[in-house]
């Protein structure tokens, strides 16, 4: 919002500087984001005085005058045709800029130079005449800057107002601010209406079909008026906040909207077929060209101004191609109305159009200023169209507005500013931005706010006022009592910080997706139709289709991230995310939320160097990476067992893992499965972990056992078995860990191999067992028996024989 400080002072007087009231207004809440002086460009024109006029000899119209700027004597050549000797005019030296967008350079205009340009009052824009030079006062001093010299000066400020204060979106709104600083009344232009006998319900109606999104209708009439430039001070007024004029009619309803905050609307009264208005909901797919010559497809709930056969309005954005004022208009209807800002906004963001009409009307304008806009501007059509204003005024208002009266407490109120205002203090600067106060008792107080604060309707609203009517800056500052008493910190956070830490050790990048992914995601994940995950919560204002949904697994955000990384060159990838998935219990209900930890990993298995060859990672790798993350935690009581083919879905039958906790599942491991890459786009291996982080929290120790350092030294033996191959590696070293032999310490899994020279069906499986005492340091016979022992326990367990 631009706001010219003399056009102000039209309303209220003030004879503070500038920058003062720039703070002030700042502080009341309406930034003042620029200042700028208007006639600044005027430091490049001086007063010049014409020494010498002789003929151009290459042009009949053009002379060679010689101009005193004071300091200097510049020769111009101009085609004025009052340029004469011993006259002052403007002259912009080179490098002026002046309104119109030119910008004054020496040149050479018919072989002759010239150093400057003289300059009518219209170029300058400090008038309207263009005929000829404009000639300044004789006792003007040559060489002085114009705007010096004439003494013009206007201050605009560029005022950044928040959503909320729609009442500021004029020139009267910021009037009643600057009222209340400088305790001054605001004067508001006195209207005088001429009218005619004749009615205007005998010319026109007004139909509202649609109440709800048009509350308020009114109309006016002028006849008669002819089209023509607007007068200079109407002109200059619009110019001065960057509204460029273009006729009377239409430079009167952008000076009322600027002035009132009411947005009106001036149609050709002839181009309206049956002279009637009709306020509707457009029809679906309905097409309608507006006055930029564009054409819109409008949608059913599009609220427009028809006349008796068609549209002629996009209501509270943009009038129509088919009913725009022209030089031949001689009739005119007025249009005043209030329309409801959810629509209007609906309806500007759908057409991408934003007009200064539909930012004020999609804020909130004053339901009870309608009359007041359209009288004024009808008064101003009278005078400057020399129109015939008819007599009457159509006002349909099926939705009268009401206000509520406020409770205001005044305690509560203190407490929360933190100031000790009274109860008369508290009414006077309500009062003093026209709110009307009455006293219900000692600390209460009824405000009735006036009906162009739209945005005032609750006691907090009153309180923020009466903050920024005293002084944000007198408000002191406070700070909270804070108990000396600390809690410690929250287990679970700890946990949560620790797990991420643990994976950035072993190499992995965290990565944080948004809550939410596309419908299909469980589709492209190929789960089945029973599975849980299948159950998703729909968000009801998405941002896109990749993300109407609530998030039921990491594992889409991980793949979707390798797939941009891919396309980004960057083929060794190893990334994680900590977050929740949602299941949907229904759309009315709160879903069930559990945190998860998944993982990804593809490429190879270390990071290219000059001193090996790349190695791609496999199953084992990742595998490893969560034995150590357990085993950091303390959960000795982890195992991996192969996950059945069918329950396979978006990782590899063969290649999948169940990670279980005392037997029970808390996550899996495994490759993916090719059709779930193919259907990411992926074109590499990857593999992938999903634990239940709520599972898996619940399950850690609580204690730390000690274990001293050994003292004495171990020693280890081989085992290969040769097995049936549906044994798992890993039963047989969960199984020989309860046979709870107490001089072995560890044991391991060397290889495993399956073909010749093993038999058919069977498989090698090889092992190191180390053994140490506490007590002794260990011989080998007693090393050999024990060995021994274990391993005939072992043949016997699962029906393996020894290589031959």
């Amino acid at each position: 919002m631009k706001v010219s400080l003399n056009w102000l002072k039209q309303y209220v007087p003030f004879d503070i500087l500038p920058a003062e009231l720039a703070d002030r207004l700042t502080m009341a809440g309406l930034e003042v984001e620029a200042v700028t002086d208007r006639f600044e460009y005027l430091n490049a024109v001086v007063v010049g005085k014409i020494t010498d006029v002789r003929p151009h000899p290459d042009a009949d119209k053009l002379r060679l005058c010689t101009v005193d700027t004071g300091d200097q004597t510049l020769c111009v050549v101009c085609g004025a045709p009052n340029a004469k000797a011993g006259i002052k005019v403007p002259c912009a030296l080179s490098g002026a800029v002046l309104p119109e967008g030119l910008t004054v350079r020496k040149s050479t205009i018919r072989g002759e130079s010239s150093e400057g340009m003289l300059c009518s009052e219209a170029e300058l824009e400090l008038g309207p005449d263009r005929s000829g030079l404009m000639v300044l006062n004789d006792d003007l001093t040559a060489g002085s800057p114009l705007n010096i010299a004439l003494n013009l000066s206007d201050t605009v400020f560029e005022i950044g107002l928040t959503p909320n204060r729609p009442d500021c979106l004029s020139f009267i709104g910021i009037a009643r601010e600057v009222a209340t600083m400088v305790n001054q009344p605001v004067t508001l232009p006195e209207i005088k209406l001429a009218e005619t006998a004749d009615r205007i319900e005998n010319h026109t109606s007004v139909t509202i079909s649609d109440p709800e999104l048009c509350p308020r209708y009114a109309a006016r009439l002028v006849t008669d008026i002819t089209v023509a430039p607007s007068p200079f001070w109407l002109q200059d007024r619009l110019l001065s906040i960057g509204l460029n004029p273009i006729n009377n009619i239409v430079d009167i309803t952008n000076f009322v909207m600027m002035e009132t905050g009411q947005p009106l609307h001036a149609f050709d009264f002839d181009h309206l077929a049956e002279n009637r208005i009709m306020v509707r909901t457009a029809k679906e797919n309905e097409s309608f060209t507006t006055l930029d010559g564009k054409e819109r497809r409008l949608t059913d709930d599009t609220l427009m101004i028809c006349d008796g056969e068609k549209p002629v309005a996009v209501a509270g954005v943009m009038g129509g191609l088919n009913s725009e004022i022209e030089e031949t208009t001689t009739r005119v209807l007025l249009e005043s109305a209030y329309f409801n800002p959810i629509s209007i906004r609906k309806t500007a963001k759908r057409l991408a159009l934003n007009s200064d009409a539909s930012h004020r009307f999609e804020r909130g304008v004053d339901p009870e200023g309608t009359i007041n806009a359209v009288n004024r501007a009808a008064q101003l059509l009278s005078e400057i169209g020399n129109g015939t204003l008819v007599g009457g005024i159509i006002d349909e208002y099926p939705r009268p507005f009401s206000v509520s009266s406020i409770v205001l407490g005044i305690t509560k109120t203190n407490q929360y500013l933190g100031t000790d205002l009274s109860q008369t203090e508290i009414a006077d600067y309500l009062e003093s931005v026209e709110f009307k106060v009455e006293i219900k008792d000692k600390d209460t107080l009824l405000v009735l706010p006036p009906t162009f604060r739209v945005d005032v309707s609750r006691p907090e609203d009153l309180m923020e006022e009466v903050a920024r009517l005293w002084g944000y800056n007198n408000i002191k500052t406070t700070f909270p009592k804070i108990s000396g008493v600390t809690n410690l910190p929250n287990q679970s956070i700890k946990t949560k910080d620790r797990i991420k830490d643990l994976m950035a050790g072993y190499g992995f990048s965290e990565s944080i997706t948004y809550s939410f992914m596309g419908k299909d995601a469980c589709d492209r994940l190929n789960l089945p139709e029973d599975d849980p995950r299948r159950q998703m919560l729909d968000i009801l204002n998405p941002i896109s289709e990749d993300q109407s949904v609530m998030r039921t697994s990491l594992v889409p955000g991980l793949l979707d991230a390798m797939h941009r990384n891919l396309s980004h060159q960057v083929r060794n990838l190893k990334i994680f995310e900590l977050g929740k998935i949602f299941i949907s219990n229904g759309q009315a209900k709160q879903p069930s939320e559990t945190e998860m930890l998944a993982g990804l990993w593809t490429g190879t298995r270390h990071d290219m160097t000059w001193h090996g060859k790349p190695v791609p990672c496999d199953f084992y790798d990742l595998k490893g990476v969560l034995e150590d993350f357990f085993l950091n935690f303390g959960m000795e009581r982890i195992s991996f067992s192969k996950m059945e083919d069918d329950r396979c879905a978006y990782t590899q039958a063969g290649h999948t893992a169940k990670i279980l906790l005392d037997g029970q599942p808390i996550g899996l491991i495994g490759e993916a499965a090719p059709a779930v890459l193919n259907n990411f786009n992926i074109k590499q291996p990857a593999f992938i972990f999903e634990i239940n982080v709520n599972r898996f929290l619940s399950n850690l120790p609580e204690t730390k056992m000690f274990v001293p350092i050994p003292k004495f030294p171990f020693t280890d033996r081989d085992i290969t078995l040769i097995v049936d191959n549906p044994v798992q590696a890993g039963d047989i070293l969960d199984k020989v860990k309860l046979f709870d032999e107490k001089l072995m310490e560890d044991i391991r899994i060397l290889d495993v191999y399956s073909g010749p020279p093993i038999p058919a069906g069977k498989k090698s499986i090889s092992l190191r067992v180390v053994y140490r005492s506490f007590a002794e340091t260990l011989s080998d016979q007693q090393v050999n028996l024990v060995h021994q022992q274990l391993t005939d326990r072992i043949i016997q367990e699962f029906n393996a024989t020894l290589p031959v």
